[in-house]
């Protein structure tokens, strides 16, 4: 079973990778696509920081 740090590790890795793929994509769409997904990561790994903190808290 994974950590909550694993979790959060694996989602702030895959926010960076979108966005050097947005960054590298020459077409338009597929930019939009890789910058939204690299947005629900990050919203992700705030939520997962969100619940360890009050993990930690209890």
């Amino acid at each position: 079973m994974t950590t909550l740090q694993d979790r959060l590790d694996r989602c702030e890795t895959l926010t960076a990778e979108c966005e050097l793929i947005a960054k590298l994509a020459t077409d338009g769409a597929k930019r939009e696509l890789y910058l939204t997904l690299a947005m629900r990561y990050r919203e992700l790994a705030a939520d997962m920081r969100k619940a360890m903190a009050t993990k930690d808290a209890a």
